[in-house]
């Protein structure tokens, strides 16, 4: 699939060092999506923390906002259900026109999946898809021992694509509250828990995170970083 891309063409990184209002990111995305379409602008990866909030995808369901007043609830256009974002949550919204990847959404979702889990990989973290199960999930305690194995969730995925321009994308548990999750059922899953990398042992800052998601990004995506915009 990847071998449609032209490899020597830079894909722009950005990177806000402040959290990032949720409205403000979506408008800004959109933008850049419509420049990407017309050709004004790069394909774009965008790093970035959200203040606590949740988010709401398209297939949401009401009974699984289980406290509306912990954080702002937001309706976005992405695939999926309730999310959480918030500080310690490395997001990564990835702006990626998918006519060069021969208009493959499920092919494009597999491969953030792949991203995902070559990036845990690097912090010794085995993260595995699941199926029926959106995201990546990570298992604790013996398989060998139905008490005491239970499968967490690590990484999240939404997408949503305008005229076969890919945007959203991936949130990574790196050091977020874990308990900020208990307003909602994640992803309309609740015989499973959230986990993180601090939370498995891991004490990788963010920008230790950043510098292997830009590695293994260009490993799946086989595409060359720009110069890195702070933001």
């Amino acid at each position: 699939m990847n071998e449609l891309i032209n490899s020597q063409i830079p894909i722009e990184w950005r990177i806000s060092k402040q959290y990032c209002p949720y409205l403000d990111a979506v408008s800004w995305m959109e933008q850049r999506v419509a420049d990407i379409y017309s050709g004004k602008e790069l394909e774009t990866v965008w790093l970035l923390e959200h203040p606590p909030l949740y988010t709401a995808g398209t297939s949401a369901d009401p009974n699984e906002l289980l406290n509306e007043n912990k954080f702002p609830v937001y309706k976005s256009g992405r695939g999926g259900r309730y999310t959480y974002h918030g500080p310690g949550q490395r997001v990564a919204y990835i702006m990626l026109d998918l006519k060069k990847r021969g208009n493959d959404l499920r092919q494009y979702v597999y491969d953030l999946e792949t991203w995902l889990i070559q990036t845990l990989a690097q912090f010794s973290i085995l993260g595995e898809r699941r199926e029926g199960r959106i995201g990546i999930w990570v298992g604790r305690g013996a398989k060998s021992n139905p008490n005491s194995y239970r499968e967490y969730k690590i990484a999240a995925i939404g997408v949503r694509v305008k005229k076969w321009i890919a945007y959203h994308g991936i949130s990574l548990n790196i050091e977020p509250n874990l308990s900020d999750f208990e307003g909602i059922i994640p992803c309309g899953v609740d015989e499973h828990g959230v986990t993180s990398l601090l939370d498995l042992g891991i004490t990788a800052s963010i920008p230790d995170v950043d510098t292997v998601l830009k590695k293994t990004f260009e490993n799946v995506f086989r595409r060359h970083t720009s110069n890195t915009i702070l933001v």
